[in-house]
């Protein structure tokens, strides 16, 4: 967290004071090249997650539908918007987002060409869409296979295009910024992602073995997702070794996240940003602790790959299917069965935001397949960067109601 806090004051020193050129782009796109590049890079859902948490969102979704945004705008895709049309440089972080060289977004639901042309209008910028096409190749394993065979899991025709979209994206980004592109630095970077995300599922291996749970989701979420945010550079190696290194110590003793750990509990969908007290409540309350959310096992089948001198095409693998496979069947609900299998979940719990339409895609066949497989689902409709729609006291209440339904409490 302290690195974190330095990087955010680095950053903002470099786009607002120094006017640095830099990107917002979101979280299922090609990020590597822009370290590669040196360009500094915002992160939309981390921005969004950075507004929520200063307890903004409110204040700006109310400001975005004064300008006559509809209420059930997508919300997390949308904050970032938001927090430049309300243009109050006296409540937003860094003062608001000062021109951006370029916004680039995936076109993974309907809204997201919406929210980015409009904010690309708004900063007066370019927005580079990337395309999202189907995926024919339905293989419910692509799990077991993607580290190795990523370009039949993942489609050979998906790969091309995206590499010829990179390679355009890197042509205007070289032109608007003046900085060049390196592929031999691209293929020592993703040596160096492999890396650290070996030692993320190594960790996620232990943490799912162990009883009890050794450490807690609120730990789990910013120790694997912060160094994400800086694949391959010498931090975001270091730091997912050394938190390996602290989970195996702690399996060791049998130091558990709760000291009465009674029920294993998985969550699926992003963390309540404005809300992390919510999952320790639960700890205290019931013994009911969240071995598993997404960030820290996702490693393992999304980001590592064996390059075969071939570090576009495994970058386009990693990038071409990011959202697919958390969102939609067949790739979300064989996992996540798979997963719960794998840590021994008692019963899971779903956020489905109400205006996030990719969150919602494969819950229901989710919640399905797991229930099929012996573990039961709640689903709570709240938002991740929305706090409007959430009520700790009544969302303890209801997912405490539905565990003791379930026979677990």
């Amino acid at each position: 967290m302290a690195y974190q806090k330095a990087f955010g004051v680095e950053l903002k020193r470099r786009v607002v004071n120094n006017g640095d050129a830099f990107v917002v782009a979101q979280g299922d796109t090609p990020h590597e090249i822009f370290h590669v590049m040196g360009i500094p890079l915002i992160v939309n859902q981390w921005w969004s997650a950075y507004i929520a948490a200063k307890q903004l969102s409110n204040r700006y979704f109310d400001r975005l539908m004064t300008h006559g945004y509809p209420a059930n705008t997508c919300r997390y895709c949308s904050l970032g918007l938001a927090c430049t049309l309300a243009n109050e440089p006296e409540t937003a972080p860094w003062g608001g987002l000062p021109k951006p060289a370029m916004l680039i977004a995936r076109l993974t639901c309907d809204c997201v060409q919406h929210v980015f042309s409009q904010w690309a209008a708004a900063l007066d910028t370019e927005f580079f869409p990337i395309e999202a096409p189907a995926w024919e190749h339905k293989d419910p394993a692509w799990f077991e296979k993607s580290n190795h065979e990523w370009e039949s899991v993942y489609q050979p025709d998906r790969i091309a295009l995206l590499v010829e979209e990179m390679y355009e994206l890197i042509a205007r980004l070289e032109r608007r910024t003046g900085r060049t592109f390196d592929e031999r630095k691209l293929e020592a970077l993703m040596h160096r992602i492999n890396e650290q995300e070996s030692y993320i599922a190594e960790t996620a291996d232990l943490i799912a073995a162990a009883r009890p749970c050794p450490v807690s989701i609120t730990d789990q979420m910013p120790n694997t997702m912060i160094p994400q945010w800086h694949r391959g550079s010498d931090s975001a190696v270091a730091h997912p070794r050394l938190f390996r290194d602290e989970v195996a110590h702690r399996v060791s003793c049998g130091t558990g996240a709760t000291p009465a750990e009674r029920i294993r509990l998985m969550w699926i969908g992003a963390g309540v940003w404005h809300d992390p007290g919510f999952y320790q409540a639960l700890a205290d309350r019931l013994g009911a602790v969240f071995v598993w959310s997404m960030y820290t096992p996702f490693a393992k089948p999304q980001y590592i790959r064996e390059l075969d001198g071939r570090p576009m095409e495994a970058l386009a693998s990693r990038v071409c299917s990011m959202n697919e496979v958390l969102h939609l069947p067949p790739w979300m609900n064989a996992w996540m069965v798979s997963e719960a299998e794998r840590c021994g979940i008692d019963a899971a719990v779903m956020l489905l935001p109400p205006s996030n339409r990719l969150s919602q895609s494969g819950t229901k066949l989710t919640k399905r397949a797991l229930g099929d497989a012996g573990v039961p689902v709640l689903t709570l409709e709240a938002d991740m960067v929305d706090a409007r729609s959430w009520n700790h006291d009544s969302m303890l209440a209801t997912t405490e109601r539905f565990l003791r339904q379930s026979g677990l409490a």
